[in-house]
Parts: C-alpha cells; sequence; structure tokens
C-alpha cells in the first residue's frame, strides 16, 4: 500500500484526463487488486521511487486444453525514464510469468497510434496479428 500515491501518479502519466480518486476509494480499489486471483501489479523502481507498471491478468480458461490466456494493461513509464528499460523490463516480466503459469498466449491492446510505442511492444516480442473490439461502459 506503501506504492499506491506513486503508481497513481504513473497512472496519471497514461490517462492524465482520468478522474481523481480520493485516498479511501484509491486504497480500496488497490486492496481489491492485490488480492483479486490471477491479477499481479508489477512495478519497476529507480532506487526507491516507481518508475514503471504494467498489470498482467491470468485468466482459467476451457479452451486450449485447459491453458489460461493473459492479458496485459496499464503499462506506463515515467517520462523522465522512458527509453532506460524499465517499461521493457515489467512488460518482459509480466509475459515470462504468463509463460510460467502455463498462459497459451499473452494479449496487450494499445489506444495509442505512437508507432513508437507499437514498435516498443514488437521489441517485447508482440505481434499485431488480431483485430480487437471493445465497447466503452460508461
Amino acid at each position: 500500500m506503501a506504492d499506491l500515491s506513486e503508481l497513481l501518479a504513473l497512472y496519471r502519466v497514461l490517462n492524465s484526463d482520468d478522474e481523481l480518486l480520493d485516498a479511501e476509494d484509491a486504497g480500496e480499489i488497490y486492496r481489491t487488486i492485490l488480492s483479486h486471483a490471477g491479477m499481479t501489479v508489477f512495478i519497476a523502481v529507480d532506487g526507491t521511487r516507481p518508475v514503471a507498471t504494467a498489470s498482467l491478468v491470468i485468466t482459467p480458461n476451457l479452451t486450449r486444453g485447459g491453458r489460461s490466456y493473459a492479458i496485459i494493461e496499464n503499462v506506463v513509464s515515467a517520462k523522465s525514464h522512458r527509453g532506460k528499460g524499465y517499461g521493457r523490463a515489467v512488460v518482459c516480466h509480466a509475459i515470462e510469468v504468463a509463460r510460467s503459469a502455463g498462459c497459451y498466449k499473452v494479449m496487450l491492446l494499445t489506444g495509442r497510434a505512437d508507432p513508437a510505442i507499437h514498435r516498443f511492444y514488437e521489441s517485447c516480442g508482440f505481434v499485431q496479428s488480431k483485430t480487437g473490439f471493445q465497447i466503452r461502459c460508461s
């Protein structure tokens, strides 16, 4: 829980127009995240300061021989630490955790149009190979 305020600061970099959570609500949500089976938040630190993060959700599955699948979400690096390997470290670690858990695939979607971000994910091993769809719930 000690890293929550700094994690929220990283998320502000990811989505600067998000509604701010009050401390009590944020704490309750974070406790839920930390206790959620199959979900892990990875945080890279520089010294003691969180500078990059990625969330991994491993989902049980009844297809693919019962092998789970994984989703990586909320990938962000502090602007001051981009290009220094911290983002790659959390993403690649999340991929390795999914592989170790026997997942048959790891998925990641980005809404960013910046080709540099796409190249970053490709350099982590992702292949743009499917068509994604979403519904935004208000």
